[in-house]
């Protein structure tokens, strides 16, 4: 087997589990099950991780880093605010669209967990994650389009994670792809809103209109 640095090899075994997971099933997915997968011996994942629970976190944290990684790159500052925001909720929109099944891997690790003696804290840390990984993109993109919000950023977070959240679990069990998208309309409508009035995002290399009085 070739020799493979230790985070290199952990990333290995983490997009295994994702794999292994989505396909058979948290409950049913083992340690030995996700080391073939990776195409590695069992003693190659206990030195990378020292219990299931320590890798359900990375699966996790994996998770999210998937879709959030293409949420970054979408909200770069566009013409105005709300297509700015409703770029970054499509980014995230296409992945749910092109990988369901690792969304509908994250209901089914809340529900493990939640069951599971001693991994509760393992759904809350969930759910918390969902909520910071959301108030930095908010923070990113006031920052780049210069604009004061109405309500304290974790709020609008928060918000966010659970409308996100439900819509996701709605599409995976009716699959209306339409009516995600009129939601998501919606939405970035309702977080344009919550900006303050006459304080206008600034877009590098666009004129600004004059700031009302």
């Amino acid at each position: 087997m070739a020799r493979m640095p230790s985070a290199d090899r952990r990333r290995q075994l983490i997009e295994a589990a994702i794999r292994a997971m989505t396909r058979d099933g948290v409950s049913r997915t083992t340690t030995r099950s996700i080391a073939a997968e990776a195409g590695v011996s069992l003693s190659v994942f206990h030195y990378c991780f020292d219990s299931k629970q320590a890798l359900l976190e990375s699966v996790i944290t994996t998770i999210t880093d998937h879709s959030v990684s293409l949420v970054k790159e979408a909200i770069r500052p566009k013409a105005t605010l709300r297509e700015t925001i409703r770029a970054g909720f499509q980014a995230y929109w296409d992945h749910v669209s092109a990988h369901p099944g690792e969304h509908m891997l994250t209901y089914e690790l809340t529900q493990y967990a939640l069951r599971q003696t001693g991994f509760a804290q393992l759904a809350r840390r969930q759910y918390e994650l969902y909520s910071d990984t959301l108030t930095e993109l908010i923070e990113q993109l006031s920052h780049s389009m210069e604009f004061e919000l109405r309500v304290p950023v974790p709020v609008l977070a928060r918000y966010l994670a659970v409308m996100i959240d439900g819509l996701t679990l709605n599409f995976l069990v009716l699959g209306d792809e339409t009516a995600a998208s009129d939601i998501l309309d919606t939405v970035a409508d309702q977080v344009v809103g919550l900006v303050h009035d006459g304080v206008v995002p600034v877009v590098p290399g666009a004129v600004s209109p004059p700031r009302s009085a």
